[in-house]
Order: structure tokens, then sequence, then C-alpha cells
């Protein structure tokens, strides 16, 4: 696939699979290996990582895509070999070590799947064919997710003897609950696009031939309202199950208390 001039003009990272380019409010981070359906690796998330360290200041939305028939098949099976990835420890050689050096590396992949709730942005996640393992907890990742209609998820890491250690087991019992999510991550089985927005895994589904203009046009909503408005009301609503009634009730206030006081100074 050739790379429009217009997309390297808007370059702020390419590297490793992954591609970050900005125009305006709108970011968009692009998985581009089609080839091994975006299979995951060390570096790409290192590269992830990176991709949300380099945001500008400006950027208010955030898509997520990949490219080709898939959104992303998961880890690259190769980690899973003796010889894993050129230039890096095995998992094998990592289980092998400290716990400490092995908690502290999964950490620093967990790195790649953290920054996409931040507050001050909103992201989506575009998804198309497969979203496996590693790609079904970046999609998760994810505040928003838009599913074309032969998107599948599917968790495959407790059949493959792991656990889901992306951060996708939160987002996944908060979307649909703990027994639902709990059967689709022991039983590894897909869950098509249908469940999915059914469930409330994805926000929309669409045919796929639909996708790009749907995911435009929900991008074009978020950024219509004011910005500071969005990040206090994200903000409530992240913070909302880990407060109790009367908590949610405070935050609120304060949350309108600072809305009220900054119209306010703008009006004056």
């Amino acid at each position: 696939m050739n790379t429009p001039d217009s997309v390297l003009d808007n370059s702020v990272l390419d590297k490793d699979g992954v591609r970050l380019t900005v125009e305006d409010a709108v970011a968009t981070v692009t998985l581009t290996n089609p080839a091994k359906r975006n299979a995951q690796s060390p570096a790409l998330w290192r590269a992830l990582t990176e991709a949300g360290r380099s945001l500008p200041g400006s950027v208010r939305v955030v898509v997520l895509r990949g490219e080709g028939q898939s959104f992303s098949a998961g880890l690259d099976r190769q980690a899973f070999t003796p010889e894993g990835f050129d230039g890096e420890p095995s998992f094998i050689d990592l289980a092998r070590g400290s716990d400490e050096a092995l908690d502290a590396e999964i950490a620093a992949y967990q790195e790649a799947f953290t920054w996409w709730r931040r507050n001050d942005i909103i992201s989506v996640a575009a998804v198309q064919g497969h979203a496996i393992g590693a790609g079904f907890q970046l999609a998760l990742a994810c505040d928003l997710r838009v599913a074309a209609e032969d998107a599948q998820f599917s968790m495959r890491e407790t059949s493959l003897g792991l656990v889901p250690d992306l951060t996708g087991t939160h987002p996944l019992v908060s979307l649909v609950g703990y027994a639902r999510a709990l059967e689709i991550c022991v039983t590894g089985r897909f869950v098509r696009a249908d469940e999915a927005e059914r469930t409330g895994l994805a926000n929309l589904v669409v045919p796929a031939e639909e996708l790009d203009g749907a995911v435009r046009d929900l991008v074009a909503a978020l950024v219509a309202a004011p910005r500071d408005a969005v990040i206090e009301t994200k903000a409530l609503l992240r913070g909302a199950a880990g407060r109790t009634y009367e908590e949610q009730r405070v935050a609120e206030r304060a949350a309108q208390g600072r809305r009220l006081r900054d119209l306010a100074g703008l009006a004056e």
C-alpha cells in the first residue's frame, strides 16, 4: 500500500509497525503491518507508548486503526519461540528471570495500552476483521469502538495457558459484566459484531465499506463540544464506578463549579 503524500506530511511518528499522524485536533494511530495482520510485538508496544507521548497538546480525539483486512491478530507467535524477536529477550528468557524483572517488563508492555483513556483525549478504535488477544485488548484500551460487520473479537490468552495482562480485563468487565467476561476469556470464542454491539463492546456496527465514514462522523461529533466540558465529563464518568452515589454528587458539583467559574470568566 502506498502512503499518500498528505499522510507523510502529517506524520509525527512512523516506526516498528506504528504510524502517528496529526491533523488539527485529530490524531490517527495506524498499525501498519497488514501482511502479518498487524500482529504485535514488544517493539510495536514501545512505538505505541511513544505515540502517546508524542501527541501535541492540541489533539482532542485519537483514532486507532489497522491497515489491511484485520485490526490486529494479537501477539506475534514468534514471542513464544526460544529465539524470540531479534534484539529482544524471549518470553522464555523473561520467565526464567527474577520476579522483579518480569513484573517490570510486563508493566512496560502495559504502557502501550494505558494512555488511550487520558481525560484530555477521547480515543476511538475502528475495528475490522480480527481483533484477537492483544488486538482485542488494544481495542478495549480505547474509550469507544466502531466495528465493521465483519469484526470478530476473541480473548485467546487463557486458551494458551496465559491471562489477558495488557489492561483488557477491567474494561471488559465494566462493559459486559463479570459472568460474560469470564465466559469470553475462558472459552476464547469469537464475539461477532452483532453481539459486540448488543453487549456494549461496540458503540456502533456498520458495513465494512462504511467504517471510515462512520468514524469520521463520530469524530466530528466528539470535537463539537467545548473541550474543557468534555474533559470534565470524561473524568466524572471514568471515576463514577469507584465512587458512592453521594461521592459522585459531590464530584459533579465540584466539576460544575469549575465550569461555571470558567464560563463566567470568559463572559467578562
